[in-house]
C-alpha cells in the first residue's frame, strides 16, 4: 500500500517545501521509492519537465531529492499571478486560462479532479509520496473547495504534519492556535508537528514541547535546528545572502512587480567572484558591469513599472558608461522596440512601447513554449542549456545576429555592438560554460569554476542528514 503523508504549515515559509525535500531525500535513502506531491501550488517561480508541461519550482527540486526527472502530476494544479487579484490557470502542466479568484473559487471542483487523478497515477508507481500543503489550512475564508490541505488530505484519508516556524515566534500560539482552527475530523488525522529552524538549547525549550504535548494531544515529531547557508532553489522570496570577494564583477537585476523565475540568479550569487544586487521600488540602479532585466509574468505591467523608477534612464546612462545588458524572457522582450497584447494574455489588452534597444518586436499569443533546450552559443561553441516558459513571439532584424544555435532552433541575439544580448532561456547560468562566457563579456577574468549542481547536491544531503538526527522517521512512516 502506497503510504501518502502530507506536510501543512502554520505559515507561509514555515518550511513545508525545505521539509518536504528533505524527507524525499531521507526516504529514497532507506530504499523507498518516493515522490512528491503538491496538489495547488501558487508561485512565478516554475520549471519545466522533460515532456513539455509547467509545475512549480520547488516540486522540481524535491523531484531531484528523490532521484527522480520532474513531471507534471507532481503538481496538478498551478497558479501563476498576474495581478493582485487573478493569475493564469495551469492544469496538469498546460495553462488553462486567466481567472480572476472569484472564478477560481468556484472552479475548484473541476481543479480537485485533476488533482486526485495525478495523486492516483503517483499511487500506482511509487512506495510513498510527500505532499506539500499551501500556506495555512486554517485560512477560514478559504476552506469552502480547498483542494491545497486538509480538503486533499479529507479526500484522499492521509495523516497530516504540521510544521511551524519558531524563529519568526509564537510557534505555541501559531500550532495551538491552527490545530484548533480545524474541524473534529482534521485534527483527528494530525499525526503530530514538527518545530523548524530552532536556535539555541533545546533544553530550555523542553517544557514548552511537554505543554504543547499536553495540551493538544499530539506528539512532537521533533525540531530541527535552524540550518546555516542552506541553499534549496526558492519559491518565492528571493534569497539575497552571498559571500563576495575583492574585484568582484558587479551585477544590477532590478527587480519588477512579477519577476519571474528568480532562480535564474541563484548560482550568481552563489558565486564568489560575483557582486549581485537586486534593485528594489524607488532605487536607482547603482554602477555595475552587468545589467541584467529578469523574467516577468506581466511584461507590458513592469515595462511601466520600470519607467516608473527612472531605470530605463539607469540603463542608458550605464550603456553610455559602456556596461552591459542580457534580457532574459521577459526581459528580452522589453529590450525590443514594442510589445503587443491583442488578447489581453497578461492582463489588459494593447501595445507597448519597448525600450527600443533592439530591431524586433514580440507579440503574445495564447499558445505557451514550454520546452528544456540545450546547445552552443553561437561563436565561442560553449555549451549553454536552459528552459523556454513564454507566451510571446518576438521577430525583426535583430534576431538575424542570434545568441546560441539550440537543438531545434534560434535562440536570442546580440546587439551591433556587442554590449546588449537578449535571451528566451532561463537557467543560462547554470552551465559552467555559457557562464563563463558571459562573465567575460561583463569584464570578468579568471573565472573560477563553480560545481552548481553539486551545491544541490550536497545540500539536499545536508538538509536530510539533519531532519534523519532531529526527528522521528519511523513516526512519519508508521501506517
Amino acid at each position: 500500500m502506497t503510504l501518502t503523508l502530507m506536510i501543512q504549515g502554520t505559515t507561509s515559509d514555515a518550511g513545508k517545501s525545505v521539509t518536504v525535500a528533505g524527507l524525499c531525500r531521507v526516504f529514497k535513502r532507506r530504499g523507498l521509492s518516493v515522490a512528491p506531491f503538491k496538489p495547488q501550488n501558487m508561485a512565478l517561480n516554475s520549471a519545466v519537465t522533460p515532456e513539455g508541461g509547467e509545475i512549480g519550482r520547488a516540486q522540481a527540486v524535491q523531484a531531484q531529492a528523490c532521484g527522480l526527472l520532474p513531471h507534471t502530476d507532481m503538481n496538478p494544479v498551478l497558479l501563476k499571478p498576474n495581478s493582485d487579484t487573478g493569475a493564469q490557470v495551469i492544469i496538469h502542466g498546460k495553462a488553462l486560462s486567466n481567472m480572476e479568484a472569484q472564478d477560481y473559487h468556484a472552479y475548484k471542483k473541476r481543479a480537485m479532479s485533476a488533482v486526485l487523478e495525478s495523486h492516483q497515477r503517483l499511487s500506482e508507481q511509487y512506495d510513498v509520496i510527500v505532499v506539500e500543503g499551501a500556506g495555512s489550512p486554517a485560512e477560514i475564508n478559504l476552506r469552502a473547495n480547498d483542494i491545497a490541505n486538509m480538503g486533499f488530505a479529507e479526500a484522499v484519508d492521509c495523516p497530516v504534519v504540521i510544521v511551524a516556524d519558531i524563529d519568526r515566534g509564537g510557534v505555541f500560539a501559531h500550532l495551538v492556535g491552527t490545530l484548533d482552527l480545524l474541524s473534529e475530523t482534521e485534527q483527528a488525522r494530525v499525526r503530530g508537528f514538527v518545530i523548524n529552524r530552532f536556535r539555541g538549547d533545546i533544553a530550555l525549550l523542553q517544557p514548552g514541547l511537554d505543554w504543547l504535548e499536553e495540551r493538544t494531544g499530539k506528539k512532537v515529531i521533533g525540531v530541527v535546528p535552524y540550518i546555516h547557508d542552506l541553499h534549496l532553489e526558492a519559491e518565492d522570496a528571493i534569497d539575497k545572502r552571498q559571500q563576495v570577494s575583492e574585484n568582484a564583477t558587479k551585477v544590477a537585476v532590478p527587480v519588477l512587480t512579477r519577476i519571474s523565475n528568480h532562480t535564474d540568479f541563484d548560482v550568481l550569487r552563489l558565486h564568489p567572484q560575483v557582486d549581485i544586487c537586486f534593485v528594489g521600488k524607488g532605487e536607482a540602479i547603482p554602477p555595475c558591469d552587468l545589467i541584467v532585466l529578469p523574467g516577468s509574468k506581466s511584461t507590458r505591467r513592469d515595462l511601466d513599472y520600470l519607467r516608473s523608477n527612472n531605470w530605463d534612464a539607469d540603463i542608458n546612462k550605464h550603456l553610455r558608461y559602456g556596461g552591459k545588458l542580457l534580457g532574459i524572457c521577459g526581459g528580452f522582450q522589453m529590450l525590443g522596440k514594442a510589445v503587443h497584447d491583442p488578447n489581453g494574455i497578461e492582463g489588459d489588452a494593447g501595445s507597448s512601447i519597448g525600450l527600443g534597444f533592439l530591431d524586433m518586436e514580440t507579440t503574445l499569443g495564447s499558445d505557451k513554449t514550454l520546452r528544456r533546450v540545450s546547445g552552443q552559443l553561437i561563436g565561442s561553441g560553449a555549451k549553454i542549456s536552459g528552459y523556454e516558459i513564454h507566451a510571446g513571439i518576438s521577430s525583426g532584424p535583430a534576431l538575424d545576429n542570434a545568441f546560441a544555435d539550440l537543438n531545434s532552433h534560434r535562440d536570442g541575439c546580440r546587439s551591433d555592438d556587442g554590449q546588449i544580448i537578449g535571451s528566451y532561456l532561463h537557467g543560462l547560468f547554470d552551465e559552467s560554460e555559457t557562464r563563463e562566457e558571459l562573465l567575460r563579456w561583463a569584464g570578468a577574468s579568471e573565472i573560477e569554476d563553480l560545481d552548481y549542481a553539486g551545491i544541490i547536491e550536497s545540500n539536499i544531503d545536508r538538509l536530510a542528514d539533519y531532519l534523519e538526527t532531529h526527528l522521528d522517521i519511523d513516526a512519519l512512516l508508521a501506517p
